[in-house]
């Protein structure tokens, strides 16, 4: 991780809120170093443990809710075993591959969505969240 690496996280970590801890710079710079992705908790704790970063793996699991709380990224729920992280905030849609444990984006522009029902009194949507499931054929 480089200096400038590190100040570019710790100004997110700021902005959003949380204060900038070793750990969490740290963890910040492994999720948003490679663009837009999609994580599991254990998936950043071996690359933490890969970059020699001593980190607990619940301490991992913390930080990406504290994150998530916070606004920096998201919580995939496309399967039940298992919780994604997605570092894109931004409204859009996603392709699961199942028995492969792959999550790739689908642009926002590519679903139309119409006839939602309305939210009961009081609430408001606040983001639909479209999984399509894929499998190889003859799987």
């Amino acid at each position: 991780m480089t200096a400038e690496a590190g100040m570019g996280s710790e100004m997110r970590l700021r902005e959003h809120g949380l204060r900038p801890t070793r750990q969490r710079i740290a963890l910040a710079d492994l999720l948003f170093a490679k663009g837009d992705r999609h994580l599991t908790v254990e998936e950043l704790h071996e690359e933490a443990v890969a970059a020699g970063v001593p980190v607990s793996l619940a301490t991992v699991y913390n930080t990406l809710h504290q994150f998530t709380e916070a606004g920096l990224i998201r919580v995939l729920a496309v399967e039940s075993a298992k919780t994604y992280f997605d570092t894109n905030v931004s409204d859009h849609h996603h392709f699961f591959v199942e028995g492969q444990n792959e999550v790739l984006d689908i642009p926002v522009s590519n679903i139309s969505i119409s006839n939602l029902p309305p939210p009961p009194e009081g609430m408001e949507i606040a983001h639909v969240d479209v999984v399509i499931r894929l499998r190889r054929k003859g799987d």
